[in-house]
């Protein structure tokens, strides 16, 4: 892979620290710190203002709008929606005898930001040097508020070092943000003003009327005398600190935002609970919101933490994509999703892909099995659109789409929205995962099963016979790899989809048995015919799945092995990325593979597969795969990390967790990769620590990195919280909290309680 890293971080176990400004890095950086907190999300911009090359961007978990595209024909969407730029609440203009601060054009010394992971905080410090010889040291923090999702801190310190004297402030709320893709702010002001203290405006999207209230309190090292700002968007407060030489004064900034997300609030509604927010936001401080802060990273850490001894890199790297796991989504609000890019920036627009059940489930499966389950219940929510996408396609049940922020379709490629088709199985595969390992029947009873079964219909009514073969299949489809375009059979869509089936079955006949009631209530309310169930199970016995006997490889799809071979080593590293080198058609000639696609069934299911299977289709499909996908080298790692590759497995998994860090796409610009974050910790549990969730019972077969002294991590298993410890000669399992757990070492079955077992390290040991 040619991939390489820009390094200009500084490594540090519980941070991210940069150190000197650097224009040409800046909006990566600005991605880089960026916070958030589920709720809401800030990019790690200069509140002060910066005409340079900047994304001062605000985002709102599910706050939409909506752009007309105008196709014609059935079946592609007319409309999509997009997470919109929303209020910049940390706006600030800083004015020193007239020179306004603008690190485009003001001189600045000791510039450093860091962004720490124990206190969930991002500050900025430096002195400004101004034009008359004076400096003034300043130190910005901001968070977004883990225990109070509509609360946002902002405080400013200033330190003048050889002068005393005043500074201008103008603080306030600004609805005039750009956003880039659409070049214009999309919002019109409703309401602004000063009500009990609170500096407030309220304002609606511009086409879809989605609301959103923002309000700010101010606390001062002094006495202030604001004066109010307002103009079209804008509301703000403009004061004067009167500095001393060698002291230390600061404001603190409480903002607090609210939208009507689960039903539209009436104007006046939502202003009197935005006010009633501020007024209780008011009556806190700076240092029991910081306090708070860190409490909640506290735990955070002990429960979800992964100890790298040897490799700080990495130890930073992994800290770091937790960090943004918990920052993006931690459960507290079951109608949202995770964006590709997270509330990190406005790329992929906002919205949730295959990825999320994928990718990011089993990372809150493991962690925070409550947001797990509301990752679902989003899909729950959203099955009524995703009935109203089937029946636009000429399906029935169900058609959960590629790209969604509310359950709509919002991809606007057609060869995307309308040929993938893996979307639905990754759902029915995330409830089958979530409930294997969580037992959590009630959920698969009460809304799971309703999923299942309007899923199934539409697996049921897209496919269709091969008249030679007489096999059921999926014809004009993309799987995973989107380098083959309309093809028959995918062979990750089939087999996929025949789980789905099986699965489907399986819960329907429990059901009947175990909770006869539910069952009856389930079949009332679904119209579930008998001979739907009799259909399913024909289609899932009589699936195609292609397959090569001599060899063992699945072919990815029906002529896959006939398609021209391109060595990819060839290709100048200069016609990367693909996508904006080559002609787009030029992509589907060959055998050349995007991501993982045959290999990744393989992971997902991995107990259905010997090692040999798994050797022998990663040895075909490797070499083939160009990783031009985020998503596709930590699945590549894992696997090489199970046939025994494990210096590739090393290679594959060295820019996994740093990916963003040392932006090796060269892309961070545009935002986090949320969902390959996530991957890079499946990297590390599933790929060295060999986990496997797939089983009748979690299994482990751990390794070593050679390059690693030792490592440890933690999952939660049913109730129990197990540490796992490994060094060079063993293996500790301990129950550190919920009692005892029965697990898999080595393909042998062991109880972990709190005494813990210790284990020598190595497969064939326990033997």
């Amino acid at each position: 892979m040619a991939k390489v890293a820009d390094k200009y971080l500084k490594v540090d176990p519980w941070a991210v620290i940069e150190e000197g400004f650097d224009p040409l890095r800046n909006r990566t950086s600005e991605s880089i710190f960026s916070v958030g907190n589920e709720y809401m999300g800030v990019r790690g911009y200069a509140e002060e203002g910066y005409s340079g090359d900047s994304l001062p961007g605000s985002y709102f978990n599910g706050l939409h709008e909506q752009l007309e595209i105008g196709n014609h024909y059935k079946g592609m969407i007319r409309s999509l929606r997009y997470m919109v730029n929303a209020v910049d609440w940390l706006h600030t203009r800083l004015t020193v005898e007239g020179e306004q601060l603008d690190l485009a054009h003001s001189r600045i010394s000791d510039y450093s930001r860091r962004l720490d992971f124990r206190t969930g905080t991002y500050s900025r410090q430096f002195i400004w040097l101004l034009g008359s010889g004076k400096k003034l040291k300043l130190t910005f923090t901001r968070l977004v508020s883990m225990t109070d999702s509509h609360l946002g801190l902002q405080q400013v310190v200033f330190e003048p070092l050889n002068f005393s004297g005043a500074v201008e402030v103008c603080t306030g709320l600004d609805f005039g943000s750009i956003h880039e893709e659409r070049g214009q702010s999309m919002w019109r002001s409703l309401r602004s003003g000063v009500q009990g203290g609170v500096t407030a405006i309220m304002a609606s999207t511009l086409n879809t009327g989605n609301k959103l209230f923002s309000g700010f309190v101010l606390q001062s090292s002094q006495e202030l005398q604001p004066a109010k700002v307002e103009r079209d968007r804008f509301i703000g407060q403009a004061f004067r600190l009167q500095l001393t030489q060698g002291t230390k004064d600061s404001y603190t900034k409480l903002a607090v935002h609210c939208r009507d997300h689960e039903a539209p609030l009436h104007e006046d509604a939502l202003w009197t609970k935005g006010l009633e927010l501020a007024a209780a936001a008011s009556k806190r401080n700076d240092a029991e919101v910081f306090a708070d802060q860190s409490a909640y990273w506290s735990g955070i850490w002990e429960t979800s933490d992964i100890r790298i001894e040897g490799d700080p890199e990495n130890q930073q790297g992994i800290r770091f994509c937790i960090f943004q796991l918990y920052q993006t989504y931690h459960g507290d609000h079951p109608g949202y999703n995770i964006g590709a890019k997270g509330l990190t920036g406005e790329a992929y627009r906002g919205l949730a892909f295959w990825d999320t059940e994928s990718y990011c489930l089993p990372f809150y499966m493991f962690n925070n099995p409550k947001a797990a389950k509301n990752l679902l219940e989003f899909r729950y929510k959203t099955l009524p659109e995703a009935v109203d996408r089937a029946k636009e396609v000429d399906c029935e049940g169900a058609c959960y789409p590629i790209a969604t922020i509310d359950g709509t379709e919002s991809c606007d490629l057609w060869q995307h929205s309308n040929l993938q088709l893996h979307v639905g199985t990754a759902v029915s595969y995330g409830i089958w995962h979530y409930v294997k390992n969580t037992g959590d029947r009630d959920f698969l009873y009460s809304k799971g099963a309703e999923m299942l079964i309007q899923i199934s219909r539409f697996y049921a009514t897209r496919g269709q016979w091969g008249q030679r073969s007489g096999e059921y299949g999926y014809f004009g489809v993309m799987g995973p790899d989107e380098f083959q375009l309309m093809v028959n059979n995918n062979c990750y869509i089939n087999f996929m989809a025949k789980k789905m089936f099986e699965f489907t079955l399986e819960t329907l006949a429990g059901m009947e048995v175990q909770v006869p009631d539910a069952y009856a209530e389930l079949i009332r309310k679904t119209g579930l015919r008998a001979e739907e169930l009799t259909d399913w199970s024909s289609k899932a016995e009589h699936m195609r799945i292609p397959l090569d006997p001599d060899s063992g490889v699945y072919e990815e799809h029906d002529g896959y092995f006939e398609l021209p071979h391109i060595d990819i080593h060839s290709i100048p590293v200069t016609d990367f990325p693909l996508y904006s080198n080559w002609s787009y058609d030029r992509l589907y000639r060959y055998d050349m593979i995007k991501q993982p696609d045959v290999l990744m069934f393989m992971f997902l299911y991995n107990g259905e597969f010997s090692r040999e299977a798994k050797r022998a289709n990663y040895e075909y499909y490797e070499p083939r795969c160009i990783h031009e996908s985020s998503l596709s080298p930590s699945i590549h790692s894992i696997l090489a990390c199970e046939i025994g590759k494990e210096e590739e497995a090393y290679q594959f998994f060295e820019f996994a967790t740093r990916l963003d860090l040392d932006n090796y796409n060269r892309n961070t610009r545009e935002g986090l990769h949320t969902t390959s974050i996530a991957a890079a910790w499946m990297n590390i549990v599933y790929g060295f620590g060999g986990m496997r969730s797939d089983g009748e019972r979690l299994s482990f077969r751990p390794t070593l990195p050679q390059r690693w002294t030792s490592y440890s991590f933690q999952v939660m298993y049913e109730g129990v919280l197990l540490g796992i410890t490994v060094d060079s000669e063993r293996v500790r399992f301990k129950a550190l909290r919920g009692g005892t757990a029965s697990i898999l070492v080595y393909g042998q079955q062991i109880m972990v309680d709190a005494a813990g077992t210790v284990l020598p390290l190595g497969e064939g040991m326990l033997a």
